[in-house]
């Protein structure tokens, strides 16, 4: 029985300008896959324009896309119209849902910050921490509910946001913090995964474990990979 491909990649911050058309990569990635996911920041501003002319460049790929989105899709306040257009271009859009795409489980959403380990943010103080708090556990909260309904033998998470520390390594120490959090980890370690991805750390590391022995993945476009391309290659 023949192995699920599955191209993975973050981080394309599409600009309104059209300056870096992804038309090529997209065709590249359906030669190679028979999946295509993008694991946040698809725009560079949140503005609409950018994905529009995403919408446009993934005509060029000819397989199935699954895709959260990442922070900076969130910064023009323009999340259902970038959503919509997105959708209506055919794109698995994963906000704490789940879907199966060729004999594979993707469970997904952006994630969130909030710190690692015994480092991580805890629900005290002034009611702006609480509500940072609240907000990452709402998003594993969405994570969970999708995996519940993940059936396939295999299952992929996709988050923006990192799980573990050490997808994050070469970021400078001081914005661990903002770059994900280990709830989501948690999380993940309830069920059984067969791979992660994320984004959001340009300057992280590829791969690492999370406590409960899950293979996670920084797939940001900027961080080197076995490859040897921007994307990853992932098969089950």
């Amino acid at each position: 029985m023949s192995k699920t491909k599955v191209a993975a990649v973050a981080d394309l911050h599409v600009k309104e300008d059209g300056s870096a058309s992804c038309t090529e990569l997209f065709s590249e990635i359906s030669r190679v896959a028979d999946v295509l996911v993008i694991a946040g920041d698809l725009t560079d501003l949140g503005k609409p324009v950018e994905a529009e002319l995403l919408a446009a460049d993934l005509k060029s790929c000819t397989v199935p896309v699954v895709a959260v989105l990442g922070n900076h899709d969130h910064q023009c306040n323009a999340v259902d119209e970038i959503s919509a257009i997105l959708m209506k271009a055919g794109v698995h859009l994963l906000n704490g849902q789940a879907v199966e795409v060729a004999g594979v489980g993707f469970a997904g959403t952006k994630g969130f910050v909030g710190g690692f380990g015994r480092h991580m943010l805890g629900s005290f103080g002034e009611p702006a921490i609480k509500t940072m708090v609240s907000e990452t556990v709402d998003e594993a909260m969405r994570l969970e509910n999708a995996l519940r309904k993940v059936s396939a033998r295999h299952s992929v998470v996709v988050l923006h946001y990192a799980p573990i520390a050490e997808t994050v390594a070469g970021e400078p120490e001081a914005i661990y913090p903002f770059l994900g959090c280990s709830r989501f980890a948690e999380t993940i370690d309830r069920f059984r995964v067969s791979a992660v991805v994320h984004g959001h750390a340009h300057r992280g590391t590829y791969r690492g474990n999370t406590p409960g022995g899950a293979p996670v993945y920084n797939v940001a476009a900027h961080v080197e990979k076995p490859s040897g391309r921007p994307y990853a290659i992932l098969e089950f």
